[in-house]
């Protein structure tokens, strides 16, 4: 029996497994007549509004980006087809982008990168003494402070904190967003100088042509991945690593059980939730770990012991506060603030 091609094939109706076979340059996703439209469309009459001439161009990738100092926007292509976001949620139990407000929060915030780069507006002296040297190293994590003001909120983790770039990008969606009244919000903040700049500085490039042209054959296409569906969720997962909401799946099954098979047994959320200010304070004080760290890690636990319908008794308590421990010896930076 002959096997149809990919593109005659309508892989919108195929099970995940054999959706996983198909190569993603296959599939032939694009962002016309996708619910990506109407967003890029947003965008672009936020800019107008703004009095801005730059129009960021778009194409699906194999994730959120700018490419360095290239002003074009890689979206996912999962975005392009609710199939496909359908696959991404089982496969990385998230869709990063996958509604209509988170969307549009990244965009403002990748509109920010190609905006820096068309103008080259990191190579200003008043940018670099506001936001840092662009050339500074990107690691492969960042300590951030949860509280400080002299950043804006906008993406989770604190996310302006990670880089001067990234800085720039979050302060600028931040501003370039209609419904947020930074003014208001951000008057007594130290940010609030950042996002002045940002305001005096638009009106002298806004209606310049860029310096930067786009790339015409940008990195990460979508259009060009020939790897398969199954190949590019386990390089995803692998390059996230800690990142993956369902990391530490393993040692949460090795400790609770998948179901209820004794009247002493409780939801293991619920143990989580019940002590979560003793677990905290035990392992903060052993490890020299943030609160806010070791919260938010407890969190992300609960939410994988309720998805996986997991349960434990009380005496799983010591396991629980050894495997935070163990957990957060790994992942996070002590902190030192308050060490002499």
């Amino acid at each position: 029996m002959i096997s149809k091609p990919h593109n005659l094939i309508d892989w919108t109706l195929l099970p995940d497994r054999e959706l996983l076979e198909m190569r993603v340059r296959d599939l032939h996703v694009s962002i016309a007549a996708s619910v990506l439209e109407g967003r890029l469309e947003r965008l672009y009459a936020e800019l107008a509004a703004k009095g801005i001439r730059f129009r960021p161009p778009c194409y699906l990738a194999d994730e959120w980006l700018c490419p360095d100092k290239a002003p074009i926007i890689g979206i996912p292509f999962c975005l392009a087809h609710p199939r496909l976001m359908e696959l991404e949620l089982k496969m990385m139990l998230e869709v990063e982008g996958g509604d209509d407000k988170s969307c549009m929060r990244l965009l403002r915030h990748e509109c920010g990168h190609a905006l820096n780069y068309a103008y080259q507006l990191y190579k200003r002296t008043r940018w670099r003494e506001l936001f840092g040297s662009f050339s500074t190293h990107y690691g492969n994590s960042y300590s951030f402070q949860p509280y400080s003001r002299r950043y804006v909120i906008h993406l989770s983790d604190h996310y302006a904190q990670s880089h001067p770039d990234e800085d720039f990008a979050e302060t600028f969606a931040v501003w370039l967003n209609p419904q947020n009244n930074w003014r208001n919000k951000y008057r007594d903040w130290p940010v609030f100088k950042k996002l002045v700049y940002i305001e005096h500085l638009i009106p002298k490039i806004a209606a310049a042509k860029p310096l930067v042209k786009p790339d015409s054959n940008p990195p990460w296409s979508a259009n060009r991945m020939t790897s398969t569906l199954a190949t590019y969720y386990e390089r995803k997962r692998k390059s996230l690593g800690a990142d993956f909401h369902g990391y530490y799946d393993s040692c949460l099954l090795r400790l609770f059980k998948p179901e209820k098979t004794d009247h002493a047994d409780l939801p293991a959320a619920h143990l989580l939730r019940e002590h979560r200010k003793l677990l905290i304070n035990q392992v903060t004080e052993w490890t020299e770990h943030r609160k806010f760290d070791i919260n938010q890690l407890v969190g992300r636990l609960m939410l994988r012991c309720e998805r996986l319908n997991l349960y434990g008794r009380q005496d799983d308590l010591i396991g629980l506060t050894a495997l935070i421990t163990a957990i957060a010896g790994n992942t996070f930076r002590p902190d030192r603030r308050h060490k002499r």
